[in-house]
C-alpha cells in the first residue's frame, strides 16, 4: 500500500484510458505499467499577434483528442541538448504550450501530484526527456506526475518595450498549475497535494515563483534541485538586454520567422558574455522583476514571508560546475578568476585544498569555487530565508566518468528512478547501475511529495542538517561549513 491507500502498479490495468478535462476529452495509453496523457494543451498557442503574449486557455474540442505523443518543444538553439540530458527535442514549434499526466490511473484515488518544471538555462529543454519519465513514481509509490513545457529564451523571456515584463515563461509555468488544479482530479490525483519541482532553471523557476503572488494556492510543496531564487534580471538590465536582441535582430520581433529569432538570441546571448551588466554568465533571457508579476527580488520576498506556507526540499550537487570545464590550469589565472567571483583568493585556495588536497589542480578549486557561488551558496541563501519548514540536501555521489564528479545534472536520473534510460550512460559511466541510491533518493521524493517529509530532521540555522546522498547516505550537520562561511553574504 502506498500514501493514498491503493496498490501501485495495477490501476492501468482497469482504469479508463479517457479523461475529461475542462476543455475536453483527451485519450491516453498504457505505457510502463502507467497511464500516460501526452502533449494535452494547457494555453493556446502564444503565436501571431499573442507571441509575446501571457498565455491564454486553449479552445475546447469536442472530439476525443488523443494524448498518445509529446507535444513540441519550445523552439531552441539547435543542436542545443535537452536540459543537458544529451537528448535533443524530436520536435520544436510555438505552438508548444502542452503537459504530460503520468498516472497510475484515472480514478478518484486522490493521489499527490507531481509537477516538473525543466531546466535548461532558460533557453533549452523539453518535458519529454525519458529521464523525467514518471512511472516508477506512479508504479512504485502511487504518485501522478505531471511535465511541462514553457516558452524559452527571448519567445519566454525577452521584455519587449517593457510591455510584457520579460516573464513570460514563467506565466505560462503558473497556467500550467492552474490546470493541474483545475483537472488533475480526472487523472486520479489531488489538487491540495501538488508539488512544483524543478532543476537547474526549473529550480530557478521554482523557487522564483514561490515569490510570485499569483502562485498562492496552486502548489502546497516545492522541490528546487541545482537552482536558486538568484537568476533574474532588474527591469533596467532586461529593456538593456532586449535592446540588444532587436538591434542584433534588425527587424521587429513580433513578425520575424522563427529562425530569425534563435538566431539573433544567440548572437546576443555571446555579446553578453562579455558584459558586466550580466556579470559573464551569458543567461541574457532570464525572469524580470517587472514589479507586477514579479514585485520584487524573489530571494527578498521569500525572506519577508511569501511561500511560508509551502514546505521546501532545496539541495545542490557537490561539483555542479565540472560540466562546463575544467577552469583554469595555473595558479595566476586560478587567483585571478577567484578575485573575479568574490571571496579573497587566498583564502579561498586555502579552504578548497583543506578538502580537495594540498595538490588539488587550480581546475579543481576553480570548479569548487564556482559550484559554491552559483549554486551551493545561493541554496543555502534561500534555505534561511524560507519561513515555513525547509528540509536541505546534498548530492554526493561520483561519476565514473574522469572529471565530472557529482555534477550538474547527477541526480535527476537518480531521484526520478531512471538510471537505465537513455543518455544516463555519458553521465554514469561504466560498472554496476547504482541503484540502491536511486531508490534511497526515489523514496525520499516520494515521501516529500506524499507527506512533506522526505525523511530526515528539517534545516535551521542552529545545526543546518543536510542529507548527503551517496553510496552511504547519512544526515550531516553543516556539511562544508568552512566553505559555506566563506560564501555568506557574497554569491547572492
Amino acid at each position: 500500500m502506498t500514501a493514498s491507500g491503493t496498490t501501485p502498479g495495477t490501476a492501468s490495468g482497469t482504469s479508463s484510458r479517457i479523461a475529461e478535462t475542462t476543455f475536453g476529452r483527451v485519450e491516453g495509453r498504457e505505457r510502463a505499467g502507467a497511464l500516460l496523457f501526452a502533449g494535452i494543451p494547457y494555453a493556446a498557442p502564444p503565436t501571431g499577434e499573442h507571441r509575446f503574449g501571457p498565455p491564454r486557455p486553449p479552445e475546447p474540442w469536442t472530439d476525443v483528442r488523443p494524448a498518445q505523443r509529446f507535444g513540441a518543444a519550445a523552439p531552441q538553439p539547435s543542436g542545443e541538448p535537452g536540459s543537458l540530458t544529451g537528448i535533443a527535442p524530436k520536435s520544436m514549434d510555438e505552438d508548444c504550450l502542452s503537459l504530460n499526466v503520468c498516472t497510475p490511473g484515472c480514478d478518484e484515488a486522490g493521489r499527490p501530484v507531481f509537477v516538473w518544471v525543466h531546466g535548461g538555462a532558460f533557453r533549452s529543454g523539453t518535458g519529454a526527456v525519458p529521464w523525467y519519465d514518471g512511472a516508477s513514481f506512479a508504479n512504485e509509490h502511487d504518485v501522478v506526475t505531471v511535465t511541462i513545457n514553457y516558452r524559452l529564451g527571448a519567445l519566454g523571456f525577452l521584455n519587449l518595450d517593457g510591455t510584457n515584463g520579460g516573464v513570460n515563461g514563467l506565466l505560462d509555468q503558473l497556467a500550467a498549475l492552474r490546470w493541474v488544479q483545475a483537472n488533475i482530479a480526472a487523472f486520479g490525483g489531488d489538487p491540495a497535494r501538488v508539488t512544483v519541482a524543478g532543476e537547474s532553471a526549473g529550480a530557478m523557476s521554482v523557487t522564483t515563483l514561490l515569490a510570485m503572488p499569483e502562485s498562492a494556492g496552486l502548489f502546497r510543496s516545492a522541490v528546487a534541485q541545482s537552482g536558486a531564487a538568484k537568476h533574474v534580471l532588474d527591469a533596467d538590465t532586461s529593456a538593456y538586454v532586449a535592446a540588444a536582441f532587436v538591434e542584433e535582430l534588425g527587424g521587429d520581433p513580433r513578425s520575424a520567422s522563427v529562425d530569425d529569432l534563435l538566431a539573433a538570441q544567440v548572437r546576443t546571448e555571446a555579446r553578453m558574455l562579455a558584459d558586466d551588466r550580466l556579470g559573464g554568465s551569458g543567461m541574457a533571457f532570464q525572469p524580470t522583476i517587472d514589479g507586477n508579476a514579479l514585485p520584487a527580488h524573489p530571494l527578498e520576498l521569500i525572506r519577508g514571508g511569501a511561500a511560508a506556507d509551502v514546505a521546501l526540499m532545496i539541495g545542490t550537487n557537490l561539483d555542479e560546475s565540472s560540466l562546463w570545464g575544467g577552469g583554469p590550469k595555473d595558479e595566476d589565472r586560478l587567483m585571478a578568476k577567484l578575485a573575479e567571483l568574490g571571496p579573497d583568493p587566498a583564502e579561498a585556495v586555502a579552504v578548497y585544498r583543506e578538502r580537495l588536497g594540498a595538490d588539488a589542480t587550480p581546475g579543481s578549486v576553480f570548479i569548487a569555487a564556482n559550484t559554491d557561488r552559483t549554486f551551493r551558496q545561493p541554496a543555502i541563501d534561500v534555505a534561511e530565508a524560507h519561513k515555513g519548514d525547509t528540509w536541505s540536501y546534498l548530492f554526493t555521489w561520483a561519476s565514473r566518468v574522469p572529471g565530472l564528479g557529482s555534477t550538474h545534472a547527477l541526480e535527476i536520473p537518480f531521484m526520478f528512478n531512471t538510471i537505465d534510460r537513455p543518455g544516463t550512460e555519458f553521465f554514469l559511466g561504466d560498472g554496476p547501475a547504482p541503484t540502491e541510491l536511486a531508490s534511497t533518493m526515489h523514496a525520499a521524493w516520494a515521501g516529500f511529495i506524499a507527506d512533506g517529509d522526505p525523511g530526515w530532521s528539517s534545516y535551521d540555522t542552529s545545526d543546518r542538517t543536510t542529507m548527503r546522498f551517496d553510496d552511504r547516505s547519512g544526515v550531516e550537520s553543516d556539511p562544508l561549513g568552512a566553505e559555506r562561511e566563506l560564501w555568506a553574504g557574497l554569491a547572492g
